[in-house]
């Protein structure tokens, strides 16, 4: 996972990313060395965050760029 290179290279401490997911430094710190497994929605905030995508955060694929947002239909609520 990159999130901590994604955190040091924008010079963010881990405090600040947990107060923005509202949640302990120490859970944040857990996500970030796997000693914890990271959840689906904080992994969304945290590509939105940094302007990736989840692909990118799990090492998936080297591309930063994220997927363009679905439009959204009159159906979906």
């Amino acid at each position: 996972m990159r999130l901590k290179d994604l955190r040091e290279d924008s010079d963010i401490k881990q405090k600040t990313i947990a107060d923005f997911l509202h949640i302990k430094q120490n859970t944040y710190s857990q996500y970030e060395n796997c000693q914890r497994q990271l959840p689906i929605d904080i992994l969304i905030q945290l590509a939105d965050f940094y302007n990736v995508s989840t692909d990118y955060i799990l090492g998936i694929t080297d591309v930063k760029t994220p997927y363009p947002k679905r439009a959204q239909r009159k159906n979906d609520s």
